[in-house]
């Protein structure tokens, strides 16, 4: 996993590293986003012979990362039900160039204020393809249809 940041912390990659799995965190000194120069010298820090996928969490907003493509396999998008459902409104372009949309914490949907079907409209309007997949991570809910989906993706062509 590649963890970028603004600040010169390494919560994420620590906690990554904790469960078992290598990570590198990119620190971006304030930038709003990484780069392909960032995530370049961030690979060879990785055991690339034994990894299978890798994960890049760019930095955390729905502006700046929406303007650099790094040439990633896929550009999913986690939204969290708590954050509102007028997002795909006022950020557009991030929900433009996704190819999976990830919709967190639906578990908290009876307690929080979210009309699903509104927010779905605004990134069909915008992304009419791309693969949407509401999930719960405290509860489990659909957490195995998006990693179908990661799976089917991510596996070599020949190992199927």
């Amino acid at each position: 996993m590649i963890e970028g940041d603004t600040a010169p912390v390494t919560i994420d990659s620590d906690k990554v590293i904790a469960a078992g799995r290598p990570a590198v965190q990119v620190n971006t000194g304030g930038d709003c986003h990484l780069d392909a120069v960032m995530l370049g010298n961030a690979i060879p820090q990785l055991p690339l012979n034994d990894l299978d996928l890798i994960i890049v969490e760019n930095v955390g907003n729905l502006v700046c990362p929406a303007a650099f493509s790094l040439g990633t396999h896929a550009n999913v998008l986690i939204a969290s039900i708590p954050e509102g459902d007028d997002k795909p409104y006022k950020y557009p372009n991030i929900y433009r160039g996704l190819d999976v949309l990830i919709i967190n914490k639906v578990d908290l949907l009876p307690y929080v204020h979210f009309n699903m079907e509104y927010f779905r409209r605004g990134v069909e309007i915008l992304n009419p393809n791309v693969a949407i997949f509401p999930v719960s991570c405290q509860t489990g809910e659909g957490i195995e249809n998006w990693t179908d989906w990661l799976y089917q993706k991510a596996l070599p062509k020949q190992e199927k």
